[in-house]
């Protein structure tokens, strides 16, 4: 018979270990080619979305993280496949074939995964950044909507220089990544939107149990900080780091100075240093 303590206990650690194996994963991207590239990419989109599940399933239960998963890899499916058959919200793009595993209407399932293992700590540090009550969803699900959109500065731009998905928009794109339209991130911006949106209702039905956010904050800040140097060292990308940097750091750095003023401070007294 499994003992409960047991299963609380690995479910307690289970997202700090998918994260170092998150982070590790990413690490090695910059160092493969080819089908090792698109094997690394598939790892992480399963690595990120699993660390969201089991952080949001120890510290919410399993009904929160059945949602999370309904409301964001739910919408981004529903989302990505009329934006292959319609380009709207995002714009005209077809997704490469047979590169990341099982497709649904033209769309790598592992795509909705990485809907919600994206957006999952940017809603966390959205709402570390919110003060609490009622008005805090007004707050929080722009500022999730905007930080989904500071991620996609970072990521479309790498996926499209790793072939996985191309565009075919007319309308012009920010200087430097011209073959992404603007509207892909109004797309982002306006689906991201009703995801943090749902996400409130769920949350103000299902209270955290426990409140560490520790592991979505390493990751936020891994994604944020990490992916602003590969971008500009290994990847080749200049302009999408700099785009990312600012995008992501609309949350990021609020998110460091509120981190750094709650530190507690030690007295210069009594010999200390």
């Amino acid at each position: 018979m499994v003992n409960p303590r047991t299963v609380r206990a690995a479910l307690r650690w289970a997202p700090a270990i998918t994260a170092v194996l998150l982070i590790l994963t990413q690490i090695s991207y910059p160092l493969t080619t080819g089908i090792g590239r698109d094997l690394v990419t598939a790892a992480v989109v399963l690595l990120s979305a699993l660390t969201a599940l089991t952080h949001a399933w120890a510290t919410r239960g399993p009904r929160w993280a059945a949602g999370l998963l309904l409301i964001v890899s739910g919408l981004g499916l529903a989302a990505e496949i009329v934006g292959v058959a319609t380009g709207f919200p995002f714009g005209c793009y077809t997704y490469a074939q047979h590169r990341l595993g099982p497709e649904l209407a033209g769309v790598p399932l592992l795509v909705p995964l990485a809907w919600t293992g994206g957006v999952y700590p940017v809603w966390i540090v959205a709402g570390l950044l919110c003060r609490p009550g009622k008005p805090r969803a007004r707050t929080r699900i722009p500022l999730t909507a905007l930080g989904a959109v500071g991620w996609d500065l970072f990521l479309d731009p790498q996926m499209v220089s790793a072939g996985q998905w191309s565009w075919c928009s007319p309308l012009p794109g920010l200087p430097g990544t011209p073959h992404i339209p603007v509207t892909n991130y109004l797309g982002w911006f306006a689906v991201a939107l009703l995801m943090a949106a749902l996400l409130e209702a769920l949350d103000r039905r299902d209270a955290p149990a426990d409140r560490r956010v520790a592991v979505p904050v390493v990751v936020f800040l891994w994604t944020w900080l990490g992916s602003t140097l590969a971008h500009a060292v290994f990847l080749g990308l200049p302009a999408s780091a700099g785009y990312g940097f600012l995008g992501l750091g609309l949350l990021g750095i609020p998110l460091l100075y509120t981190s750094a003023r709650r530190m507690p401070v030690r007295s210069a007294g009594h010999g200390t240093m």
